[in-house]
């Protein structure tokens, strides 16, 4: 059995142990948090990863502006980890920075392991082997995005925020931002922030005070995907993919999954295109070839 330990306990942090639970070949080592609620009574809790005996590897369900500092924590310890860091700009940044904690410590990280970046990564390095000259849309939404709604989060002033994200055509998107303030905190200022921080700033955003954010939040999201190209010298190949999905369900099962290919890959760093697909799923090589292939 593969043991698992889940690194924090927000959105995503809930269903990574509901998803590392369902996994046949896991089991739940402990979660790492500060404090333990009653939601949580009976789970092994702790503030410090060693107390919990083997560890294989760490789910960081953190968030994404800790991730580097956390992996390299827990990479250092030998643990490997998997995280779900989305700030597309910086990624093979990060991955470089991982890969060589991974290999002194002979441990493994995956980064970037949600859906978006994650398994979207897979079906547009797919598409792009399909029409390798062309282009692809990728429209999210609508939906609540995360990374972004953490962001804010953090802001001064901010008692609650949601972060929308709205897809207007051909990969432009407008983020809807409804913030609950803290008393005292003005609405110019916190816009001013919000605007200027990178996760907003090249995108159109409005941003809107609302009385109780509890009344908005909705997890759903979703994708809808284009690719239009040339296949060979024959033009005008056109794929489409989509999906609706729970945000923080789907981003923990990529990184339950995750998790599983990380241990048969050599020490080091790697995204979701560079991970064999079959290490991702349970079960014997003969069987799962019969059945997908």
């Amino acid at each position: 059995m593969i043991r698992v330990a889940v690194i924090g306990y927000g959105n995503i942090g809930k269903y990574a142990v509901e998803a590392v639970n369902a996994a046949p070949d896991m089991e739940l080592a402990g979660i790492v948090r500060r404090q333990v609620t009653e939601e949580i009574a009976g789970l092994k809790i702790t503030n410090d990863i060693t107390t919990l005996g083997k560890v294989d590897i760490a789910l960081l369900c953190t968030p994404t502006r800790s991730v580097e500092e956390d992996a390299k924590k827990y990479l250092a310890l030998g643990i490997s980890t998997v995280d779900s860091y989305d700030i597309h700009s910086s990624i093979y940044d990060l991955c470089t920075e991982l890969d060589k904690v991974g290999k002194e410590n002979n441990a493994v990280a995956i980064v970037s392991s949600g859906w978006d970046p994650g398994s979207d990564s897979v079906v547009r390095a797919l598409l792009e082997a399909c029409a390798p000259k062309g282009i692809t849309y990728t429209n999210f939404g609508p939906g609540m995005s995360m990374g972004h709604t953490v962001a804010v989060k953090e802001k001064a002033g901010i008692a609650g925020a949601l972060s929308m994200t709205i897809p207007t055509g051909t990969g432009v998107h407008r983020r809807m931002v409804y913030v609950q303030l803290e008393a005292g905190a003005n609405l110019e200022e916190v816009t001013k922030n919000i605007k200027a921080d990178p996760y907003f700033s090249s995108d159109e955003t409005h941003v809107i005070q609302v009385d109780d954010i509890d009344l908005l939040i909705d997890k759903g999201h979703g994708v809808n995907m284009v690719r239009k190209g040339v296949s060979g010298a024959t033009d005008n190949q056109l794929f489409e993919f989509n999906m609706k999905i729970n945000n923080p369900a789907l981003t923990s099962q990529i990184m339950v999954s995750c998790a599983r290919a990380a241990l048969k890959q050599k020490p080091g760093a790697y995204t979701m295109i560079e991970l064999p697909l079959i290490d991702l799923l349970y079960g014997e090589r003969k069987e799962l070839i019969e059945k997908l292939v």
